[in-house]
């Protein structure tokens, strides 16, 4: 049947009604929908598998009775409909739709439940968590990775974001949908502003069902009047599913052949909200992310102190350059993996190997600083953006000729953050700060403020000749702020603060406001993503620690619950034939990449969070902690260790990889492959930054980010007593941190320096007491 002569919704008048049974529908719930302008449909769809899942036949009911029947070519069905407020939840609906095949036979086909949202505008915000921002509705170029613009109009300082070819709902008029499958999503869900109404609605649901993993789509009418939300089982994307930078590739789902007495069911939530804002959104997921999924389960499989041990002992063994003394960010295999300044690794890498590494290492690290010194610093004053052999300085990307000298500036904005913070660590550590590094480092802070008075923005890549912005647009240079900050404290230079305070402004007017962050990775254009939006985090709280604005304080949590639409909310399940899978890997907790490259990570690229314990400090939200927990506390998880193999990864290797979708293919759900990565440093930071064990004893609070567990034996008024034990193979050394007291004071840089430690062998308890 041509689709132009498709089944059109039947009638409610000529719906066969199951009176006899208990009704099911709560007619308020309906009201309240007819007031969110929204109606609930099941559909049942046939697709040509053959030419690649083309619609066929499809038929529509709209569901407002308990039981109703529909019919399609020579299948019967019964749809059962059971609609329910949620109690203690006003404005929210649980959902569970169950279709019946009771007759006949329907071969290549899914069920699906549809919200129709009527009095729709291309205007409203739509937010697939780590899918799409804004409804990924932007200018698009369809390039290979590693996607670099290339047209001579899109290069300059001030185009506007252009993203590579990822689902994506249109931003010219043209057919508007975007498939995706539930992996995708780092929550299940499909949230929306109406800019008019200033109302918002979310769609929650889960991983998929007894048939696997759902299909979960966002499509606008022509006119763009009405938009419809789906749920659809089995997943089968029409004609395309999305691989790297490719959202026209064939699909290869399989459609499902239905016999009589066939039986699926669809569970979903609703929820209504006011939304006088854009962050309304991002502030109602913090609240709803888990409520569908089972209590996610924290994997305790090595402790900090053996993860920094394996990994200072892998970076020594692999990563460093005895003959020119530098780390470098991989193992050199090609000019990717040998020197970049930031991002992946550089001198970000050398702090944590400072601050926990033993006398070796340490001078493996001064001398890292005494190679990068002068000759790491490009003409324009940046850093050179990448090297190989330890003599070879490149400006940029030189796999492209035309981006040879693009040099991504979050890579010197991460240089400078992390350098400075090493800085006041050797002073600490009573190491001498030599005058080269300190001048070296203040000639690229003074090229960024040079940058922002000129253009006023960073852009996301610049001249490494010239300094000219090659590339505008984007919150590449989210962490300057926070780099400039900490660059006014140290050097005493107070117009660098003028700066970072000029530049969160920029940043938050034109990209937090409107719930947006992108241009952070190299490789991935300015698709949105986690790791700018993570560091406008920390900018944001850095900037409340050098000033006590609380506006930035304002800032940091508006931000941090927009990060949290990247971070995974529950543990997925794997296939069980998967090596994650055999391996019991708990996903709560993974950080989605970004848009285009769509994995989760073990980590924030390239931080330990720091930024939201901070958060919890001042405001006393436990979001943050929590949100911290699942990612810093899952996080070993993921490093190969000789007690725990990864596949074939090598001890001390953490591959990027945490797939809970098919963006590389099927066979790749569940699966890593022998590299190493940033998720390494991204570990190293978190041993020496998050303490093991958080304490405020005056609250009866803790939280433990180490892989241990920890007990209250007694609780009194004037003490607080745990009890520690290491479930691990290994050794543990908890560092604790204990704040207590009516104020909480600034924690600033190297917190857990010389902090207490508590030791315990593989499978010992300690008792621990903290004064009130």
């Amino acid at each position: 049947m041509p689709v132009a002569q498709l089944k059109t919704v039947i009638p409610v008048v000529f719906l066969f009604l199951f009176t006899g049974a208990k009704a099911q529908v709560n007619n308020e719930v309906i009201r309240w929908l007819n007031q969110q302008k929204v109606a609930i449909y099941g559909r049942i769809s046939q697709y040509d598998n053959q030419q690649y899942n083309l619609l066929t036949n499809q038929t529509r009911v709209a569901l407002t009775a308990d039981k109703q029947a529909a019919r399609l070519l020579d299948a019967d069905w019964q749809i059962s409909t059971r609609m329910n407020w949620l109690s203690g939840k006003p404005g929210a609906a649980d959902l569970t739709v169950t279709f019946r095949c009771t007759g006949g036979q329907l071969r290549q086909a899914s069920v699906s439940v549809d919200v129709d949202v009527s009095g729709w505008s291309e205007k409203n915000y739509v937010l697939l968590p780590a899918a799409a921002y804004n409804g990924n509705r932007y200018a698009w170029r369809r390039l290979r990775y590693s996607p670099k613009l290339y047209e001579v109009q899109d290069i300059g300082p001030d185009k506007p974001i252009i993203l590579t070819d990822v689902p994506k709902l249109s931003e010219s008029g043209g057919f508007s949908r975007i498939q995706e499958r539930s992996g995708s999503l780092s929550t299940p869900a499909v949230g929306f502003r109406s800019d008019s109404a200033q109302k918002g609605l979310w769609m929650l649901t889960q991983q998929g069902n007894s048939l696997g993993d759902y299909g979960i789509n966002i499509a606008e009418s022509r006119d763009r009047q009405k938009a419809t939300i789906s749920i659809t089982s089995p997943i089968v994307r029409e004609l395309y599913n999305y691989m790297n930078c490719d959202a026209r590739h064939a699909t290869w789902d399989q459609p499902k052949d239905f016999d009589k007495g066939d039986e699926v069911s669809i569970t979903f939530r609703l929820y209504g909200f006011d939304a006088p804002d854009i962050q309304t959104v991002f502030d109602k997921l913090t609240t709803i992310r888990s409520d569908l999924s089972e209590p996610t389960r924290l994997n305790n499989t090595l402790t900090y102190a053996e993860c920094m041990r394996t990994l200072e002992q892998k970076f020594n063994e692999k990563n460093f350059v005895p003959s020119s003394g530098y780390y470098a960010v991989g193992l050199r295999e090609n000019f990717l993996q040998d020197w970049q300044i930031g991002w992946t690794g550089g001198m970000i890498s050398t702090y944590p190997l400072l601050f926990a590494g033993n006398a070796q290492t340490r001078q493996h690290v001064l001398r890292n600083f005494d190679w990068l010194f002068p000759n790491g610093i490009s003409p324009s004053g940046f850093y050179w953006d990448m090297g190989k052999d330890g003599t070879v300085w490149y400006g940029g990307d030189i796999r492209k000729p035309h981006t040879g000298n693009w040099h991504l500036i979050r890579k010197s904005g991460d240089a400078v953050y992390y350098i400075i913070k090493q800085f006041m660590l050797m002073e600490k550590m009573g190491i001498q700060v030599k005058a080269a590094w300190k001048e070296g480092n203040r000639t690229v802070c003074e090229a960024l403020v040079k940058l922002w008075v000129k253009n006023h923005q960073f852009g996301q890549f610049v001249d490494s000749q010239t300094g000219e912005i090659r590339v505008g647009g984007s919150s590449s240079g989210a962490i300057i702020p926070a780099a400039l900050a900490l660059a006014a404290q140290y050097y005493q230079q107070p117009h660098y603060l003028d700066v970072a305070r000029q530049a969160a402004d920029y940043y938050d007017e034109n990209f937090t406001r409107k719930g947006i962050a992108c241009g952070g990775p190299g490789d991935a254009l300015q698709n949105f993503d986690s790791e700018s939006a993570y560091s406008l985090v920390e900018s944001y709280v850095t900037l409340y620690e050098a000033t006590g604005d609380k506006r930035w304080l304002d800032a940091g949590q508006r931000a941090a619950r927009q990060f949290a639409s990247w971070v995974v909310s529950y543990d997925f399940n794997f296939p069980t034939t998967s090596l994650f899978g055999k391996m019991g890997i708990r996903s709560a907790g993974a950080v989605y990449a970004n848009t285009q490259n769509k994995h989760g990570a073990p980590a924030m690229c390239t931080f330990s969070g720091l930024g939201l314990l901070k958060l919890y400090r001042y405001t006393g939200d436990t979001l943050y902690t929590t949100l911290l927990r699942d990612i810093a506390h899952n996080m070993p998880q993921y490093l190969s260790h000789p007690t725990r193999l990864l596949g074939q990864q090598p001890p001390g290797f953490m591959n990027e990889r945490v797939n809970l979708t098919d963006w590389e293919g099927l066979d790749r759900i569940g699966e890593v492959f022998p590299m190493t990565t940033w998720a390494e440093t991204s570990l190293m930071l978190t041993t020496i930054e998050i303490p093991g064990l958080y304490v405020q004893p005056d609250k009866s609070y803790f939280v433990a980010f180490d892989n241990v567990q920890v007990l209250t034996k007694a609780d009194t008024k004037k003490q607080l007593t745990l009890q520690l034990t290491n479930p691990t193979p290994v050794q543990a050394e908890v560092s604790v941190l204990e704040e207590g007291g009516k104020t909480i004071g600034m924690l600033g840089e190297n917190a857990l320096y010389g902090s207490r430690k508590v030791t315990l062998k593989p499978g010992e308890s300690k008792i621990v007491t903290f004064t009130k």
